[in-house]
């Protein structure tokens, strides 16, 4: 009943000049029923966002005989079986499954969360694959109504009216997918959703491009879910940003990026949830192209937003080794030497994030952007190694016997 009340409106309001001109005798009944209508739609674009006290007292509150759990949407970008950036043999959608299949297995081995996947690898996931199908019409219309709100706070200057950023428009079907994701949520009580993506830059073919590292958009500061979510993307900012550079495409420097025409984190003002869209890296960075470090890489990226979203509810984190460095990739252990033609990728990249926690890489003078983890030894590790060496009193050229020693020492777990 009320797509058809919203339906109303919005014809009532293009057609109310004209009917009290033609009509004038009419027009207190035309603008009575303007107010009802209006007052019947305000239902459909009602606004019950999560505030930051409700949701850290609904996650202290939780216990297994009173369970309140946080209930976080994760949805893997684009559909199931196209869409997003491709370079090589990657596919985006491919990996943005892996990332969020990994988010969901560190959310569910914690009692406070309930997780819902959007979809898997093949198909969106058997409750949303039939609310699409059941919900579509009532879906454009709410769509339509929230849209139509969202003009009128325009024309009265209540929000902006230029996107920051631009994104690439999703074709009608997908964009009320997206709708319907925010909608749904709305209806099922969900208080976070965590929208999944890897970035890409045009027009650098087989190369890779230039940019590189990560950024997460939240709703522009007039929505309704706007200041959890920032508060939220803060402390998974911080998380990720200890590991990972900060994206240095000019218009995503900040890292935290207010976003208004985003459908999936609440366009035209949407949704309850709060709801962040995290680009985490440009898939031609060097640790996603390789086999032997992209798994790792993603799990890793998967863990830090973990820890991020604790840090929200439970300043304290996460109680395991692996939480004493906020990476997965260490603890490690170092069975070989790693001369400079070593193809132990996976060595190399605990290596340099050894170093990385050690404050010495990137070397003196050079930034992530010039010393990616890579996985190889390259000019920054080797710099780096000496400048280990040299603090810890060791001397050997190259990552040898008595350096792969210290390292064990430091960062094997065993000394912990």
């Amino acid at each position: 009943m009320r797509h058809y009340i919203a339906l109303a409106l919005l014809v009532t309001i293009f057609t109310a000049p004209w009917l009290a001109t033609t009509f004038p005798e009419q027009a207190d009944y035309v603008f009575a029923w303007m107010k009802y209508v209006g007052d019947q739609v305000a239902a459909v674009v009602a606004h019950n966002p999560r505030t930051i006290d409700e949701l850290q007292k609904k996650y202290a509150s939780s216990t297994p005989r009173k369970p309140h759990k946080i209930r976080v949407l994760i949805v893997p970008g684009h559909e199931p079986d196209y869409g997003g950036a491709e370079f090589g043999v990657l596919k985006e959608r491919d990996m943005t499954i892996e990332l969020g299949e990994q988010l969901a297995l560190f959310l569910s081995a914690n009692e406070k969360y309930e997780v819902i996947m959007s979809r898997t690898k093949q198909e969106w996931s058997p409750v949303f694959a039939e609310y699409f199908d059941r919900e579509l019409d009532d879906i454009i219309v709410w769509q339509k109504a929230h849209k139509e709100e969202s003009l009128r706070r325009v024309v009265t200057n209540q929000t902006s009216s230029s996107p920051k950023v631009y994104h690439n428009s999703a074709p009608d079907s997908v964009a009320y997918r997206l709708y319907g994701l925010t909608k749904w949520s709305n209806e099922n009580a969900v208080d976070i959703a965590i929208h999944i993506h890897f970035n890409d830059y045009p027009g650098h073919g087989r190369i890779p491009g230039k940019y590189a590292g990560f950024a997460i958009y939240t709703p522009e500061a007039q929505y309704a879910n706007s200041t959890t979510t920032r508060a939220l993307s803060e402390t998974m900012f911080k998380r990720l940003s200890k590991y990972n550079p900060v994206s240095n495409l000019p218009v995503e420097s900040d890292g935290i990026i207010e976003e208004r025409e985003l459908i999936a984190i609440g366009a035209n003002n949407t949704a309850d949830a709060a709801s962040a869209l995290i680009e985490y890296g440009y898939m031609y960075e060097p640790q996603f192209l390789n086999i032997d470090t992209r798994g790792l890489a993603i799990k890793d990226l998967a863990f830090q937003t973990y820890l991020g979203l604790e840090d929200f509810f439970n300043p304290r984190g996460v109680r395991s080794l692996a939480a004493t460095y906020d990476t997965l990739v260490l603890p490690y252990i170092w069975r070989r030497i790693l001369p400079e033609t070593s193809r132990e990728l996976r060595d190399i990249y605990a290596l340099q994030t050894a170093l990385q926690v050690e404050g010495v890489y990137p070397p003196q003078g050079k930034d992530q952007y010039d010393c990616p983890r890579t996985g190889k030894i390259g000019p920054c590790t080797k710099s780096s190694v000496e400048v280990f060496q040299k603090k810890y009193g060791i001397e050997e050229n190259g990552v040898g016997e008595k350096t792969i020693g210290e390292l064990n020492r430091l960062y094997s777990g065993r000394s912990l």
